[in-house]
């Protein structure tokens, strides 16, 4: 394994293993047996073993792992990872046979919360761990809102104090109108899905087509697959559900909608110099655009005199 230690110094221990778990009366850190740590059920974000995770490895090996995981115990036995998977992976790389975690009992929603909370904060998360993380939180967050208190008093919507992405926005890093975007990535085929992640199809296009029956999308992944063309623009993919929304798609009527010829865009050039005072370092094209849009999308509203009416979804 390549030394790494001058960039491990100048890598925040936030940024490579999240910040340190909020403590609860109890809490006791304790030496598991990585043996005993399982995955999250569902859990949305993936491990990689890529350079942060050399990072990540080689910091493990010389320190060990300074912030805890946090865990549950399994009916079944062992313990389930809420948070601490990449430090898991990590003290595996480096032949650790067991990992400093928190062992605290929690429900599944308390556990889900937790676990989406601990990794949104990371610097690079793809459209796809972002769309299934955040429609399991919100749903996990529906689902606490309407549980009795207890000391027995019902508990309703209202108790989240406004809709639930309001909530769900004021911790993340996404405006809401941002998360239920990517909300609606969840009803895409992961093959369509899986193209947004390589940066293929816009965000906003593949909004759109995730409107479209699973048929349908099935048979326009086909027409792009075929190399004829590419993924649809925001007009291409707009056409295409509202042609999906009144008849059933078929390939050669994707073909026209893909065959008619782009506007001109309009092209504005932003010199990356400038761009740079406004973001950290690390931030990539996507990530840039997405803040641009968000910033774009408040100020046409501000232009109104009003916000954007979002229904809770």
């Amino acid at each position: 394994m390549k030394s790494s230690v001058a960039k491990i110094q100048m890598t925040g221990l936030d940024a490579l293993f999240g910040e340190a778990p909020v403590q609860a009366a109890g809490d006791q850190i304790q030496e598991i047996a990585l043996a005993e740590l399982h995955s999250f059920k569902d859990h949305p974000f993936h491990v990689v073993d890529d350079e942060k995770m050399q990072e990540m490895a080689e910091s493990v090996a010389q320190y060990g792992v300074l912030v805890p995981g946090i865990v549950r115990p399994r009916s079944e036995g062992g313990y389930e990872l809420v948070a601490g998977h990449r430090r898991k992976r990590a003290s595996e790389l480096t032949g650790k046979s067991t990992m400093s975690v928190i062992v605290r009992d929690m429900d599944d929603d308390e556990a889900t919360i937790i676990m989406v909370d601990s990794n949104l904060q990371r610097e690079k998360i793809l459209p796809s761990e972002k769309a299934f993380a955040y429609r399991m939180k919100i749903e996990a967050m529906k689902r606490k809102a309407g549980r009795p208190c207890k000391n027995g008093a019902p508990l309703g919507p209202h108790s989240l104090n406004g809709k639930s992405r309001d909530i769900l926005a004021e911790k993340s890093p996404d405006s809401k109108s941002q998360i239920q975007r990517y909300i609606r990535l969840t009803e895409l085929i992961p093959k369509l899905l899986g193209l947004v992640d390589l940066e293929k199809l816009s965000l906003r296009p593949a909004v759109e087509l995730s409107y479209l029956p699973l048929d349908g999308q099935e048979l326009l992944y086909d027409v792009i697959e075929g190399k004829a063309f590419g993924p649809p623009s925001m007009e291409q993919a707009k056409k295409l559900r509202e042609y999906g929304e009144r008849t059933e798609l078929t390939t050669s009527l994707i073909i026209d909608i893909l065959s008619d010829e782009k506007p001109t865009p309009v092209k504005i050039t932003l010199k990356k110099k400038c761009l740079s005072q406004y973001f950290p370092k690390e931030y990539t094209q996507q990530q840039m655009e997405e803040v641009i849009f968000s910033l774009l999308e408040t100020w046409k509203s501000q232009q109104k005199g009003a916000l954007p009416n979002d229904s809770d979804g």
